[in-house]
């Protein structure tokens, strides 16, 4: 695991905050971060965040032959995953020491302390006995591993079914859910970890660190407890010298945590079991926040309306009867219309333009000589006034070019005076 060093300033900022009992969420030196515990749809599946801190527990059985030197005890398995998703120090594919150090502490405080009945789990003696695997993934890192992650296994612990089965003789009969109802497991007690920091040599006492302040410890001590008071496992790291009082403070203080987590998850327990029992949602998605800022919910207020016909007549009878005054439309010029005011319509003026146009272009004639055309062949007198027939040449590969007479209209000599006239509509239209 290859962390970033802190900076000499916020490693001094930290420990003179923590001198002043000051912490970076606001806490007090002895509050736990807020606990939130959330199932899935499956059996034995559950997400626990302890404040940023979240971790995935997952529970799975299977059918294995047991231990020779423990011939009528099932096996418990415990694996916890650090991955690059929860934090980019977090090598992927390697095993770093912090990762075996948690899983060594998670066997003693969950296998050893006998919080699972394991002469349960046997099926045949010598032959079959279930094997329960505690698959744990942490999610994020925001500190405190440990405290999240067994709180985690156990309520995944808590909360797993196993198949139900039946021996006649040497066989044995696996039943589905829809067949038989699963069988939740033997739990005699639940042990949960409390992390204490210790900074300045044992100076000062931090319950529940996050990652900044687990950069600047100076040792770290977790005691593993039930609510019975007794203690499952304690470890110690960091090297530091601690008192037997210290100890034993600490010890006080788990004892009051531990008695607090173990009641909210009875009743996040009974809570998922309730729901499931009455056919309600329930799994990850129903336990996420409905966090939208688009919609606003408003609670539904019946409305009377049995006077609606008499309030709307007196409220036209108050109201101002509509102005008589009707707009008559402005005739400008023959042909157009105006109603209101505004611009003066000027489309007769230019219908006069146009006539005007139209009788002096009558006299005009337009003659086109020596037109070249593409082909190379040159045709002359094409637009001669006296004459209403032209000669069109057609040119068709390997055939002797064709005289076609066609006899043209006079819309042609019509349609070549009138571009002339545009140029004074322009002008018109300019001056006005």
């Amino acid at each position: 695991m290859k962390e970033t060093p802190l900076s000499n300033c916020e490693r001094r900022f930290l420990l003179r905050a923590i001198e002043e009992k000051k912490r970076l969420d606001g806490r007090q030196t002895y509050d736990y971060r807020n606990i939130r515990i959330s199932f899935g749809t499956d059996y034995g599946c559950c997400i626990v965040e302890l404040g940023k801190t979240r971790v995935l527990g997952q529970v799975s059985c299977e059918l294995v032959s047991p231990k020779l030197n423990r011939a009528t005890e099932g096996i418990l398995f415990f694996n916890l995953e650090l991955s690059q998703m929860a934090a980019p120090a977090f090598e992927p594919g390697r095993q770093s020491d912090l990762l075996v150090k948690l899983n060594r502490l998670m066997e003693r405080c969950l296998r050893n302390s006998k919080c699972i009945d394991t002469e349960s789990l046997c099926v045949v003696a010598g032959e079959k006995v279930w094997q329960i695997r505690v698959d744990l993934h942490l999610l994020n890192h925001d500190g405190n591993i440990i405290d999240a992650a067994s709180i985690a296994a156990i309520v995944a612990l808590c909360h797993f079914r196993r198949p139900d089965v039946s021996v006649q003789g040497d066989e044995v009969t696996l039943y589905t859910p829809e067949e038989r109802d699963p069988v939740p497991l033997s739990i005699h007690h639940m042990p949960i970890c409390v992390s204490f920091a210790f900074f300045q040599q044992g100076t000062y006492l931090l319950v529940d660190p996050n990652e900044r302040e687990e950069r600047v410890m100076d040792g770290l001590l977790v005691i593993a407890m039930n609510k019975h008071r007794e203690i499952c496992t304690i470890q110690s790291s960091g090297g530091i010298m601690l008192l037997k009082d210290q100890v034993l403070r600490c010890s006080k203080i788990a004892g009051v945590k531990v008695a607090e987590i173990t009641e909210l998850i009875l009743k996040a327990l009974e809570n998922d079991q309730k729901v499931r029992k009455e056919g309600g949602k329930f799994g990850f998605a129903e336990s996420i926040a409905n966090q939208r800022i688009t919609a606003f919910k408003m609670e539904k207020a019946p409305i009377d309306t049995s006077d609606v016909e008499e309030k709307a007549e007196e409220i036209i009878a108050e109201a101002e009867p509509p102005s008589e005054v009707v707009s008559t439309p402005v005739l400008w010029t023959p042909g157009t219309a105006q109603i209101g005011e505004g611009v003066e319509n000027s489309w007769g003026d230019l219908e006069d333009s146009e006539k005007e146009d139209d009788e002096g272009g009558g006299d005009q004639a337009i003659i086109l000589d020596g037109i070249k055309m593409d082909t190379g062949v040159e045709v002359s007198d094409i637009g001669s006034q006296d004459s209403e027939e032209e000669e069109m040449i057609i040119l068709e590969p390997d055939k002797n070019p064709k005289k076609i007479r066609t006899q043209t209209t006079s819309a042609k000599q019509e349609k070549a005076p009138s571009k002339k006239p545009v140029k004074r509509r322009k002008k018109k239209r300019a001056a006005n």
